[in-house]
């Protein structure tokens, strides 16, 4: 069970995964929630795709318990693999077979009676938009063509549970979008998916959200709660002279980070006694002054982007889960 009392598809205690001297994975606590978009935000080198393979049964942990859909990982990890899809970045399609071949042939790796087979493929071949391609081969589609391919393949066999690690990376805005309608529609119909990306808008997509940095989690919960917390850190800063501003700024204590966006820049504050920001405007404002430059502070709603930044800012990422 969760903290709202919902169904748990994954949970994790002290997951740790070491290679050598390098600590992967960091003891991390997780609860997935069953039905719903997880998402693993972070960037290169953070431990997501570490941590999925774990979870999938892929890769043994160091140290740690993993509970997936009520089996024990990496005991009973033959138990879960005809319970689970995964999608990687490379899509993992056969690309001198047909659309269609690739389904059949995916339906007949895992396992789907061949009664149900040609009935599935065709289901899926309509719900993914290639009954004019069934006969086209996979190598000959655009990028976003192939992703889609490989989202029906990975789902052939109507996994409870679906791991996607970067799935979006190579592909364009267009064929995010739509990507990302799928899998609402395959939440909808009861499927869990924990998706790792390294991209703000796709994280703001999710249910719920874990970022992780250098192996540990740093932050978890909802996109609004995540923001939330950092209510009263987030400024605009409107000046005619950015550049300047953004180097005078960015020495100023407790700015955590200055991005110019446009034409104004964004700045992110560490939090003040107070909470409310007040201190922390003064502060720039006195900054530009001494600096000779003009400029407006004023308040900003946080966004994920922010979130990341003072998650990640901290030497030690274990003194970010304060933030």
């Amino acid at each position: 069970m969760n903290g709202d009392g919902g169904e748990l598809a994954v949970r994790a205690r002290g997951l740790t995964k070491r290679f050598g001297a390098l600590v992967a994975v960091d003891h991390v606590d997780l609860d997935v929630p069953a039905r719903r978009v997880y998402g693993f935000l972070g960037p290169n080198g953070s431990g997501k795709s570490t941590t999925i393979r774990m979870l999938c049964g892929l890769l043994t942990p160091t140290g740690g318990e993993i509970e997936v859909l009520g089996l024990r990982m990496p005991a009973q990890a033959d138990d879960l693999r005809r319970r689970i899809g995964y999608m990687t970045q490379r899509f993992s399609l056969f690309e001198d077979l047909t659309v269609r071949e690739n389904l059949e042939f995916l339906a007949a790796i895992q396992g789907v009676p061949r009664d149900r087979a040609k009935a599935r493929v065709d289901e899926l071949v309509e719900q993914y938009h290639f009954a004019d391609r069934q006969k086209q081969l996979a190598g000959t589609m655009s990028g976003g063509q192939k992703q889609r391919l490989a989202l029906a393949c990975a789902v052939i066999h109507e996994p409870e549970l679906l791991f996607l690690d970067e799935p979006t990376s190579a592909v364009d805005p267009e064929s995010r979008r739509d990507f990302w309608e799928k899998l609402f529609e395959l939440a909808d119909a009861g499927t869990t998916l924990l998706v790792s990306t390294h991209l703000m808008d796709e994280a703001e997509r999710c249910h719920r959200l874990a970022i992780l940095d250098r192996g540990v989690l740093v932050a978890d919960g909802t996109p609004h709660e995540l923001t939330s917390r950092l209510d009263g850190r987030t400024f605009v800063v409107r000046t005619g002279d950015p550049r300047g501003a953004q180097r005078t700024l960015a020495e100023v204590p407790g700015v955590l980070g200055v991005a110019q966006v446009g034409t104004v820049l964004r700045v992110l504050t560490a939090r003040d006694e107070a909470g409310d920001g007040n201190e922390a405007a003064r502060r720039m404002n006195q900054a530009l002054e001494q600096g000779g430059r003009t400029g407006e502070v004023v308040p900003a709603a946080p966004n994920l982007e922010d979130v990341f930044v003072a998650a990640t800012r901290d030497a030690d990422p274990r003194e970010a889960r304060a933030a």
